[in-house]
């Protein structure tokens, strides 16, 4: 079983302007467990900054009132519609571990799936969900549930990786 001191944790954004609209939290819940969040605002610059920026607000807020998994998604997706242009939407990728048990519950709402590597080497990509945030008002969203054991890491990651190029212009891809 893991033990909270077990977790290690890790993130980094690199934004090809001064702001973007790519963002990563990790939130140490008051239950013992820690809420994992990572998306993608579709834009660039202050506009996707602003909107990130909102979301992480709402997120958060919503966190603190008990909300998780598809609910939390299902409420930032009505708020999302609500606020933002029609143009702009959010990938986003929602995760709560039990340190305690190694349980996960997760919700990926159109973000690249993260890759879950076991500690024996093998790879499973965490899909379930649905859409993007902000792209239908009455969006429906699917929990996954997986458990983590020692030794296993989640690399969560945004397009931003995927469509870096490496020094020969070839977009890095998956």
């Amino acid at each position: 079983a893991f033990r909270p001191a077990e977790l290690e944790g890790f993130g980094m954004t690199r934004p090809p302007n001064t702001v973007g609209g790519d963002f990563y939290d990790i939130l140490p819940l008051r239950d013992g467990r820690v809420l994992l969040a990572l998306g993608d605002v579709a834009g660039k610059g202050s506009p996707a900054a602003l909107l990130m920026a909102l979301l992480l607000a709402m997120m958060r807020t919503l966190v603190d009132e008990g909300l998780q998994g598809a609910e939390l998604a299902k409420r930032l997706n009505a708020q999302i519609v609500k606020h933002a242009p029609g143009s702009r939407f959010i990938t986003l990728f929602l995760a709560t571990l039990n340190p305690a048990t190694g349980e996960m519950r997760y919700v990926n709402a159109g973000q690249n799936p993260p890759l879950l590597r076991r500690a024996a080497g093998s790879y499973e990509r965490l899909r379930e969900g649905g859409m993007a945030l902000g792209m239908f008002s009455e969006a429906a969203y699917k929990e996954g549930c997986t458990t983590m054991n020692p030794g296993d890491v989640i690399v969560m990651y945004s397009d931003g990786i995927t469509e870096a190029e490496d020094g020969q212009g070839q977009p890095f891809d998956e």
